[in-house]
């Protein structure tokens, strides 16, 4: 621009010298003179067309530099946008593996749930049929204890002893009869199975002899209980059993066991069990 201003006034100052060098010529009759107005004019133009360069050079440069600006803006931006993008691609992913684990868990809680269904009725049934089996036994018990009250209520002489009842007989039978006077009544001979239970027998019978429930009438020498059981606890006197075919009963003393022939009298001991 400085360049323009000063080619500007070179030109502006030979032109201006070269007017006031020339002689006025004239043409033909009418001569005319070149008016020295002209200068101020061209230089006025001149600075127009100036000046309407410098507004152009201006504009090209403010819209070369928008651009420029704006391009770089744009630029800065979509990286922006980009690592937007690549952020809201990685929480997706997140996302997704955390769907992923959600529904994995879901999936066995629905198993487990449907495992903790099938054992809670299994359970119920269960403790509905133990529920039964307990009532069909407290209803037995109690039928027990209403036919044994019925039993006390009617027969006389018996007595509770350690879960049991017990008659002692007055009068004396064979070991069958006695036997079967005990089953008439819904008990049997008594078994003893312990020390207490022998000096029970001794004391309640006072030391007389009395029939026991055992013998070894199936097989000599094999002696059981009336239930089937083999003879476990020993509480034979000195030399008994002695091994005499006909003596296949037992009766206590109290000395202890001695065995007899099964028709000789003596008293005896029945046994029912409470429970």
């Amino acid at each position: 621009m400085v360049d323009t201003y000063e080619s500007a006034d070179v030109v502006s100052d030979q032109d201006f010298r070269t007017n006031t060098q020339q002689p006025l010529q004239q043409t033909g009759s009418g001569s005319l003179k070149t008016s020295p107005r002209r200068t101020p004019v061209c230089l006025v133009l001149l600075c127009f067309l100036l000046l309407t360069a410098v507004i152009v050079l201006r504009v090209y440069i403010y819209t070369n530099y928008t651009q420029e600006t704006s391009t770089t803006i744009l630029t800065e931006e979509k990286d922006q946008l980009i690592i937007n993008i690549t952020l809201l691609i990685e929480e997706r992913d997140q996302l997704l593996t955390n769907i992923v684990n959600i529904t994995e868990e879901r999936d066995q809680l629905l198993t487990r749930v449907k495992v903790f269904s099938s054992e809670k009725d299994q359970f119920e049934k269960r403790l509905s049929s133990e529920k039964d089996s307990l009532m069909k036994q407290r209803d037995q018990l109690q039928q027990k204890k209403n036919d044994l009250q019925k039993f006390l209520s009617e027969q006389d002489g018996w007595f509770y002893y350690q879960s049991s009842f017990y008659f002692m007989s007055s009068e004396e039978k064979s070991w069958s009869e006695s036997r079967r006077y005990c089953s008439d009544r819904g008990a049997d001979l008594i078994i003893i199975n312990n020390r207490e239970e022998q000096d029970f027998v001794k004391k309640t019978s006072g030391g007389a002899l009395v029939w026991i429930g055992l013998t070894d009438s199936a097989k000599e020498g094999s002696w059981k209980w009336v239930d089937g059981t083999n003879m476990t606890t020993r509480f034979w006197r000195l030399f008994e059993p002695n091994g005499q075919r006909r003596e296949n009963c037992a009766a206590s003393h109290s000395s202890g066991w001695a065995d007899y022939p099964c028709d000789a009298k003596f008293k005896w001991i029945c046994e029912k069990i409470a429970f």
